[in-house]
């Protein structure tokens, strides 16, 4: 009877999870596989010419290409200042939500509603704050009595990429404070009344308490937002484009400009593969330091 009941769970699961599992094959395990051929190809999008075999001559190429040198440094770049920056806001945003106050679901709903907007919306709509004549400058020119001078902030190689890390930022965190929130969530309450009863304060509860909780809550945070950020690319083509002077340029919009506007399918392939290798071995530092933290 038991052998019977497993036999049907187990079709049961194989029933929910196959049709997860026919789209994972087909929209990403198939297409890499596809990738990794073409990448040691010359094949084209549109051309007359016959698809040669060229070796490693892509891979060769990639690591001579400028741009994708420009990309990936800022791309590291806008990990190294973002990822730290949001995940502090994010934590401490968690913090306040977490709290048993009046009107705490309102801010939970503000905090969180960036994150469910798309990101081609969030960019437009920053586009016209970051104008010249946007909010702002007028912002900036009303708070120092008329003494900033207007800055055209995507047009300058100096702000544009510092104010799209700033919008990233906004939009992002609130992904972040959600799983932050459910990490706060899960510290049993007996650790803080024990705590109390000790005589520790706010400060101490949270560095000797909340923190050391938050460990795997944390590791998954940080890992993903740097995964995230490797794949940069929706706000940079719409708000910059790359410019100016590649002061935003990233990766993806290089293979985006390789594969689509140039039609190097063959150059575009290298790329996509040596950014999996980057994501994949993120993913398994992810998983080790999980791991150690559970040892822990």
């Amino acid at each position: 009877m038991t052998s019977e009941l497993n036999k049907k769970k187990r079709k049961a699961i194989l029933i929910f999870i196959l049709p997860g599992l026919v789209l994972l094959g087909v929209f990403i395990i198939l297409p890499f596989f596809m990738s990794f051929g073409l990448s040691f190809t010359n094949q084209r999008i549109l051309s007359r010419l016959p698809t040669q075999f060229v070796g490693l001559r892509n891979y060769e190429r990639l690591f001579k290409d400028d741009q994708f040198l420009i990309g990936l440094k800022n791309n590291m770049i806008f990990a190294l200042i973002v990822v730290p920056v949001q995940t502090i806001l994010a934590l401490g945003m968690a913090l306040v939500v977490n709290k048993n106050l009046k009107g705490v679901k309102i801010f939970r709903t503000a905090y969180f509603m960036p994150t469910v907007t798309t990101m081609v919306v969030v960019s437009v709509v920053w586009s016209f704050m970051y104008n010249p004549q946007g909010i702002i400058n007028n912002f900036m020119q009303a708070i120092t009595f008329g003494k900033w001078e207007t800055i055209d902030f995507l047009k300058n190689s100096s702000w544009a990429f510092p104010a799209i890390m700033l919008m990233s930022i906004w939009q992002g965190a609130g992904f972040q404070m959600l799983i932050f929130l459910a990490g706060l969530q899960e510290i049993p309450k007996m650790l803080y009344e024990a705590s109390t009863i000790d005589g520790a304060n706010k400060w101490k509860q949270f560095f000797y308490i909340t923190l050391p909780q938050l460990r795997n809550t944390t590791t998954f945070v940080l890992i993903s937002t740097t995964i995230l950020s490797l794949r940069l690319f929706d706000q940079i083509k719409i708000m910059t484009n790359g410019g100016p002077n590649d002061s935003t340029y990233t990766v993806i919009l290089h293979l985006y400009n390789s594969g689509f506007t140039k039609q190097k399918v063959g150059y575009a392939s290298a790329m996509t593969v040596v950014f999996f290798v980057i994501v994949l071995i993120i993913s398994i530092i992810q998983r080790l330091l999980l791991r150690e933290q559970r040892e822990v």
